[in-house]
This record gives structure tokens, C-alpha cells and sequence, in this order.
């Protein structure tokens, strides 16, 4: 740590947000976010990235791995971690705005929302919805390490942060790292409306009736017939919930 400057409630919060958006094995000094945010609060990378390890040291599913972070640093971080434990969208929302005073400019402008589109309570939800589903984005598409979980394609601009549960279905699971998938939008599309699923005891992918009723389109060999039954890539972290994805099996898929 920086001798002489203490981390304050803000830069902890900030520091938190980062370390719910990046994979364990990536705290590290040249990860893009690790840089960002020591350039916003003005520290070294290397100092950001041990206080994401102290950060680390209080998380139980680190430590139930058998990992242990950092431990030296965790006691500075352990009351910004249960303020926030379980708690990512007002995490997420507190760490935007104080990005936004650090910058001097409006939380909407971080979002690069025109004002002028939404006012009051609707100016609210959409900041709400524009930080939910960027972080969730960020913290899918890192511990996928930007690529398709189908396909292997890691063109970022193609890839979607694919909810396994829908968005709107359930509010605890929105920003639950194992009800994320990351699929190229062809896949991504067909997941959402039930034409293929993962099965959750082997996470292979199962194509549905539905689907299989264009079976002898000229696309059907190389887009869909050469991924039934494959198994999909799983991320650095937080594999897919099985209860999750039984959901989406039982109540989005079209059928065997």
C-alpha cells in the first residue's frame, strides 16, 4: 500500500466494483480495469492490485476454493465488503456515482445517456439499467475471457452477455455471475427464445423441436447440427448454476 495515504470509503467501494467484474486469476497490475481505476484515484496498478487480493481474502467463494487472496490487507476491507455482501446493484450504482465526482461530471455522462431523452423517475431507471448491465457485461465477457462459449469467437463487439434467466424473471439473479453466459448473438438469440439450452448435468448443449424442424435448411449442418450435444466452455469463474439453467430447460426451451 501507499505509505502515507490512507485508502478512503470511496476508493474501497471503487475497488470493490472492480473486483465483482474481473476474474480472480486477473487482479493482477496490466489488466485494463486494474490500470483504469489507479489512474482515476491516483495509485499504481500494483497497489490497486493487491487491495483487489485483500478484497480476495474476504470472499467465501474464494476461500471455499481453497484460495486465500490476500489476507494481510482484508481487515481495511471487510466492513466495505458486508456493507455490500450480496448487494452488487447498489454497489455498482455507489461506485458510478462516486467515478462521476471523481470526474466532475454527471452520472449520466459516465453512462453517456443524453439527458435530454429521460427525465425524472425514467432518467433514474434507465441509469440504474445502464450500470446493471454494463457491469454485468464486464463481469460475463471477463470471466469468459471475451469469448463465445459455443464458438470460441472473441470479436467483442459480437458477443452478448446472455442471461440464463431471463432479465426481467428474477430480480436476485440479474447480477448473479452464474446466470451469465457468453454467446456470439446468433447463439445468443436462439438461447433466449428456447431454441437450444445447456443441459445442466453435463453443460452440453441440447437443441430444440423447434429448431430441429429447420433441419434441412442449407445452415442448419454448420450453425446448429455441429453444436448439439457439445459441450460449452466454461468461464474462469462462477460456473453456470445447474439450478439456473434447469429453469431455463423447464420453462424457456422449446422441447426434446
Amino acid at each position: 500500500m501507499a505509505r502515507g495515504r490512507l485508502w478512503t470509503r470511496e476508493e474501497l467501494i471503487l475497488a470493490l466494483s472492480v473486483y465483482n467484474q474481473i476474474p480472480f486469476g486477473r487482479m493482477n497490475d496490466t489488466t485494463p480495469e486494474v490500470i483504469e481505476l489507479a489512474n482515476l484515484i491516483h495509485r499504481s496498478p500494483n497497489t490497486v492490485a493487491i487491495r483487489l487480493g485483500n478484497f480476495a481474502a474476504c470472499d467465501p467463494y474464494i476461500l471455499n476454493s481453497g484460495r486465500k487472496g490476500m489476507p494481510g490487507g482484508a481487515k481495511t476491507c471487510k466492513p466495505i465488503w458486508d456493507e455490500f455482501y450480496g448487494k452488487r446493484e447498489a454497489l455498482f450504482l455507489t461506485a458510478q456515482q462516486i467515478k462521476a465526482n471523481l470526474l466532475q461530471i454527471s452520472i449520466e455522462k459516465t453512462l453517456n445517456i443524453n439527458v435530454k431523452d429521460y427525465t425524472g423517475k425514467e432518467r433514474q431507471a434507465m441509469v440504474k439499467q445502464r450500470i446493471n448491465q454494463n457491469c454485468f457485461r464486464a463481469m460475463i465477457l471477463n470471466n469468459y475471457e471475451k469469448r463465445c462459449a459455443v464458438t470460441g469467437i472473441n470479436i467483442p463487439d459480437l458477443l452478448v452477455a446472455s442471461h440464463i434467466i431471463p432479465w426481467a424473471e428474477k430480480t436476485e439473479t440479474r447480477l448473479d455471475p452464474e446466470n451469465g453466459l457468453c454467446l456470439s448473438s446468433l447463439y445468443d438469440k436462439a438461447f433466449d427464445k428456447g431454441y437450444i439450452t445447456v443441459n445442466p448435468d453435463d453443460y452440453t448443449l441440447i437443441l430444440s423441436s423447434a429448431l430441429l424442424e429447420y433441419q434441412f435448411e442449407a445452415y442448419f449442418e454448420n450453425h446448429f447440427s455441429s453444436i448439439n450435444h457439445r459441450k460449452i466452455v466454461l468461464p474462469l469463474e462462477h460456473a453456470p448454476n445447474k439450478d439456473y439453467l434447469d429453469y431455463h430447460k423447464s420453462m424457456i426451451f422449446k422441447g426434446i
